[in-house]
C-alpha cells in the first residue's frame, strides 16, 4: 500500500522577536508550573514586571534604522574631460583622484578638511561645487557593510547564527576559558564539505516533532512512520511531563538545520531525517521487527536509543522476528550494501549492569556506542562490555557539562544526557561519511570506525592493544569518533572482502564450574581452512554462544582469550542479578580481536564468585560452549595505513539520568584531572617541556624523534622504526618512499635498504620489483648487480648472459665480439685478434689454425 501524504504541518513558529513570549504562554496552559521539556531552556512562568516589557516592544519594533555614515570622498560628474575635471576640483578645495574606472565624465573626489567619518551628510563649501555649471551630478560617498562570500578554510571560524550554537562544546572550543574539547573532528570534517547531504537517517524512538523549526526542514516523510499509531505521521503523544521528548532530542543531534537562527546545529544538518514511532506503546517482537524494516532501500542510517531495562538483572535481546529484521537490513538494505543500526550500548552503570546482556548491542549487525565525559572520564552509568565498537561525548557528573538539542514544543534544551546522546551522535557522522562514499557498506562502516577512532584523552584502566596494532578498552571500544579521519578514509575506501563465517568449536560436554577458582576450556581451531566459503583468516566480530545453568547468575564472570592472547571480559559479576535461569543459548560478542588472525588456540574462561547469601553446596553447570568466528580470507585492507596502530526501556535523559547530588559519595564524584598536574617521572626520550604522565606517548616534545601523527597518537623514539628516517631539523620520523625499508630522504633514490619483495638497486638507490636491464638480482643480498658489459642482459651472475650487447654475439652464456674479417676472438684477452696474414679467416694466429 502507498504511503498517505503525512497530515498538514502545524502553523507557521512565530517571528524570533516573539517567540519566547508566544511559547512561553502555550508552555504554562500545556504543562502547568511543572513546566514541560525538562531541563534546559525552559520558558519562565508570566511575571507582572513582563507586561512593562511587552508595552516596550511596540517602541522596540518600531525602532529607527541606524543612521549612514558618510565620509569625505564624492562621486561626481563633470563634462569636458579631465582636465576640466582638475579645474573643477581644485577651484572648490577638493583633490581630484581620477575617473572613476570605465566610467567616462565620472570622477572621485577628496576634501582633506571634510571629516572622514559622520553621521551628517556634509553641507556649506560642497553646495557651491553642485552649482559648478560643469558639474551634472554628486554625490557624497556612504559607508555600506558587505561581508567576503568566501569558504571560511578555518573550521573555528566556521558562522553559525544559531543562538545555542556556542553552547556546543562538544563540536567546537568557543569557550576561551575552558579545556577545548573539540576531538571528534566535526567542524574538520565540514570543511572539507561534508554535511549529510544525500543521506537519510531516521530515529527509531517515541516519535519526533517534525514542525520543530529546527527539525521541519531537512525532516523527510517518507522516511517515518508511526508504528504504534499504524499511520504515516510520526509525531509525539503529547502530555504534562512531555514524557515522549526522547526522539525528538536524539533528531536533534543528527539534522537540525543549520543557520535558521534556532537553536543548534546538527552533526549532519544537511541529512535527511525521519522518526519511527514505536516506543509509545506495548513493543513487541512484532513492533520491533516492523521498525526495523521500514523502507531499507530508502533510509540509510537507522538509529536507537533504547534496548531492554538496564536494571543489572535482564538478560534480553531481539526477538525471532526482530533478529530477521536485522538480518534482512544488513542483506537487502541499501540496495544490498547494507543497513546501517546504530545503538545507544546503556546506561546500567549504577545498576552495575553489563552490556553483554542486551541482545542488540551484543550483535554484530550493530554499531554499539559507548559515552564519555567532557573530561574524559567514564561516566557513571556507562556500562562495560567487550561489544562496544567506538564513543562520543556525553554528560556527565552534575558539575560537568551536556548535551544540547532540540526539544517538544518547538523548545531546545541543555539537558540531554546518557549513551542515548552518544548513538544519534555517530549516526550522524556516519552521514558524513556516506556523503563522502555512498557506496559503504555496513560492515565498511565498521572497519572505518575501528581505523579511525581513537583513543583521545579517554582515561581507563584496561586500555590495550590488540594483536593486529589497534588499542581498544571494555569502557570506550576502540575509541572516540573522529569525523574528519572517518571521512577522508571513506572517500578513498575501497570495499572490504565477502564476510565468512566459521563455527570453529562446538563443545557439548557438561562440566560443573568450581566456585572461586576458573574453569578453563580450550579450542584448538584452523579456522575453517579446510572450506574456502567459510575460512576467517582476518576476524571482525568473535562470538561466544553458551548455554550455562547456575543457582545466581549474577555470580559469574566469563572471559575470552585470542590465539593471540587478547583477553575480552564477556561477562562482569551482576550484584543485582539474582536469577537461577543462567543462560541458554545465549551470544556473547566482542570486537576486541579486530584483525587478529583467526587460526590458533582459544581458550573460554568463567568464574564463580559466590555471594555471601549463597549456598556454597549449589555449583554451576557449563553445559555447552560454540564459537563462532567472523571476518574475510583475505586482508581487508588493500593498502595498509599507518593510522592502524592505535579503536525496550529509553535508555533515560534528563532528570532520570541525574543523580542527586547529596547521594554521591566523594568515591563517586569523578573530579576532572588536571592534566598539567603530572609531576612524575617522564619517559627517558621526553624532552625539556615535561610531560602528561610516565609514558613515551605523553611526551610533550622529544629527545630525539616523534613517531606516529595525532591520528594516530605521537610518541617519541630514539631511532625511527624501519620505513622511516629521522628528520633532524624537525625531529620526526618521516615515512620513506614506498619499497624502501631505511632511508635517508623521502626521495626515491634516496632508499638504503630495501622491504621484503624488493631489490636494492645500489647505483640509484631506488627500490624495484625487477632489476634494469644490464643488471641482475643477487638473491642472497637483494641487490641489483651490474651484468658483463658485454651483456645486456644477464641472470644470477655477472657473465651469465642471456641478451648481449650489439657488437657481441651469444655463446653458450657468453657474450663473444663479433669479429671482422682477418681476426679471430681471442678468449683469453678477451679481444679480436689478427689472423696471420696469408688466412682470410682463422681461430688462432699460427698459420696451422
Amino acid at each position: 500500500m502507498p504511503p498517505r501524504a503525512p497530515p498538514a504541518p502545524g502553523p507557521r513558529p512565530p517571528p524570533r522577536a516573539a517567540a519566547a513570549t508566544d511559547t512561553a504562554a502555550g508552555a504554562g496552559g500545556a504543562g502547568g508550573a511543572g513546566g514541560a521539556g525538562g531541563p534546559g531552556f525552559r520558558p519562565l512562568a508570566p511575571r507582572p514586571w513582563r507586561w512593562l516589557l511587552l508595552l516596550a516592544l511596540p517602541a522596540a519594533c518600531s525602532a529607527p534604522p541606524p543612521r549612514p555614515v558618510y565620509t569625505n570622498h564624492w562621486a561626481v560628474q563633470v563634462l569636458g574631460g579631465p582636465a576640466e575635471a582638475d579645474r573643477v576640483a581644485a577651484a572648490h578645495g577638493y583633490l581630484n583622484l581620477g575617473q572613476i574606472g570605465n566610467l567616462e565624465d565620472y570622477y572621485h573626489f577628496y576634501h582633506s578638511k571634510t571629516f572622514k567619518r559622520s553621521t551628517l551628510s556634509s553641507r556649506g563649501p560642497h553646495t557651491f561645487l553642485r552649482m559648478d555649471p560643469q558639474v551634472k551630478w554628486l554625490q557624497q560617498q556612504e559607508v555600506k557593510r558587505r561581508v567576503k562570500r568566501q569558504v571560511r578554510s578555518d573550521p573555528q571560524a566556521l558562522y553559525f547564527n544559531d543562538p545555542i550554537w556556542s553552547n556546543m562544546w562538544y563540536l567546537h572550543c568557543g569557550d576561551k576559558n575552558s579545556r577545548c574539547r573539540s576531538e571528534m573532528n566535526v567542524q574538520a570534517a565540514w570543511k572539507r564539505g561534508y554535511t549529510g547531504k544525500n543521506v537519510v537517517v531516521t530515529i527509531l524512538d517515541d516519535g519526533i516533532e517534525r514542525n520543530h523549526p529546527d527539525l521541519a526542514p531537512n525532516y523527510d516523510s517518507y522516511a517515518s512512520y508511526d508504528v504504534n499509531g499504524n499511520d504515516y505521521d510520526p509525531s509525539p503523544r503529547y502530555d504534562a511531563s512531555n514524557e515522549n521528548k526522547h526522539g525528538t532530542r536524539c533528531a536533534g543531534e543528527v539534522a537540525a538545520s543549520a543557520n535558521n537562527s534556532y537553536c543548534i546545529v546538527g552533526i549532519a544538518y544537511n541529512a535527511k531525517i525521519g522518526g519511527i514511532r514505536m516506543l509509545d506503546g506495548d513493543v513487541t517482537d512484532v513492533v520491533e521487527a516492523k521498525s526495523l524494516g521500514i523502507r531499507p532501500n530508502y533510509i540509510d542510517i537507522y538509529s536507537a536509543s533504547w534496548g531492554p531495562d538496564d536494571d543489572g538483572k535482564t538478560v534480553d535481546g531481539p526477538g525471532r522476528l526482530a533478529k530477521q529484521a536485522f538480518e534482512y537490513g544488513i542483506k537487502k538494505g541499501r540496495q544490498g550494501l547494507g543497513s546501517i543500526f546504530v545503538w545507544a550500548s546503556g546506561n546500567g552503570g549504577r545498576e552495575g549492569d553489563y552490556c553483554s546482556c542486551d541482545g542488540y548491542t551484543n550483535s554484530i549487525y550493530t554499531i554499539s556506542v559507548s559515552s564519555a565525559t567532557e573530561n574524559g572520564y567514564k561516566p557513571w552509568y556507562l556500562e562495560e562490555c567487550a561489544s562496544t565498537l567506538a564513543t562520543t561525548y556525553s554528560s556527565g557528573a552534575f558539575y560537568e557539562r551536556k548535551i544540547v538539542t532540540t526539544d517538544l514544543r518547538q523548545r531546545c534544551t541543555d539537558g540531554h544526557t546518557g549513551t542515548s546522546v552518544s548513538a544519534p551522535m555517530v549516526a550522524g557522522i556516519i552521514a558524513l561519511a556516506l556523503e563522502a562514499n555512498s557506496q559503504l557498506t555496513w560492515r565498511d562502516v565498521q572497519h572505518l570506525l575501528v581505523k579511525t577512532s581513537r583513543p583521545a584523552h579517554l582515561k581507563a584502566s584496561d586500555w590495550k592493544v590488540n594483536g593486529a596494532g589497534h588499542k581498544v578498552s571494555h569502557f570506550y571500544g576502540f575509541g572516540l569518533v573522529d569525523a574528519e579521519a572517518l571521512v577522508v578514509e571513506a572517500k578513498k575506501w575501497t570495499a572490504v572482502p565477502s564476510q565468512h563465517m566459521c563455527v570453529a568449536a562446538s563443545d557439548k560436554r557438561p562440566r560443573s564450574i568450581p566456585l572461586v577458582q576458573v574453569l578453563r576450556t580450550t579450542a584448538l581451531t584452523s579456522a575453517c581452512a579446510e572450506h574456502s566459503d567459510q575460512r576467517v583468516v582476518y576476524l571482525e566480530h568473535v562470538v561466544v554462544r553458551t548455554s550455562i545453568s547456575h543457582p545466581r547468575r549474577g555470580d559469574l564472570q566469563i572471559y575470552l582469550v585470542s590465539p593471540s592472547g587478547t583477553k575480552s571480559q564477556l561477562l562482569a559479576k551482576r550484584l543485582l542479578d539474582l536469577s537461577n535461569e543462567g543462560f541458554t543459548n545465549w551470544e556473547f560478542m566482542t570486537v576486541h580481536c579486530w584483525g587478529e588472525k583467526a587460526e590458533g588456540q582459544w581458550t573460554l574462561e568463567i568464574q564463580d564468585l559466590p555471594s555471601q547469601v549463597r549456598n556454597p553446596e549449589k555449583q554451576g553447570k557449563l553445559k555447552e560452549w560454540s564459537l563462532i568466528l567472523y571476518g574475510t580470507a583475505e586482508h581487508p585492507y588493500h593498502t595498509f595505513s599507518a593510522h592502524q596502530s592505535r579503536s525496550r526501556m529509553l535508555e533515560l535523559s534528563a532528570p532520570e539520568l541525574e543523580p542527586p547530588k547529596a547521594a554521591l559519595s566523594p568515591s563517586q564524584v569523578e573530579v576532572p584531572e588536571d592534566e598539567e598536574d603530572y609531576t612524575g617521572v617522564c619517559h627517558p626520550e621526553c624532552g625539556d617541556k615535561g610531560c602528561d604522565g610516565p609514558n613515551a606517548d605523553q611526551c610533550l616534545n622529544c629527545v630525539h624523534f616523534s613517531l606516529g601523527s595525532v591520528k594516530t597518537s605521537r610518541k617519541c623514539v630514539s631511532v625511527c622504526p624501519l620505513g622511516y628516517f629521522g628528520d633532524t631539523a624537525a625531529r620526526r620520523c618521516r615515512r620513506c618512499h614506498k619499497g624502501c625499508e631505511t632511508c635517508s630522504s623521502r626521495a626515491a633514490t634516496q632508499c638504503l635498504s630495501c622491504r621484503r619483495g624488493f631489490y636494492h638497486h645500489q647505483e640509484m638507490n631506488t627500490c624495484v620489483t625487477l632489476c634494469p636491464a644490464g643488471f641482475y638480482a643477487d638473491e642472497s643480498q637483494k641487490n641489483c648487480l651490474k651484468c658483463h658489459p658485454s651483456c645486456k642482459k644477464c641472470v644470477d651472475e655477472p657473465e651469465k648472459c642471456t641478451v648481449c650487447k650489439e657488437g657481441f654475439s651469444l655463446a653458450r652464456g657468453s657474450c663473444i665480439p663479433d669479429c671482422e674479417p682477418g681476426t679471430y676472438f681471442d678468449s683469453e684477452l678477451i679481444r679480436c685478434g689478427e689472423c696471420h696474414h696469408t688466412c682470410g679467416t682463422c681461430v688462432g694466429v699460427t698459420r696451422t689454425a
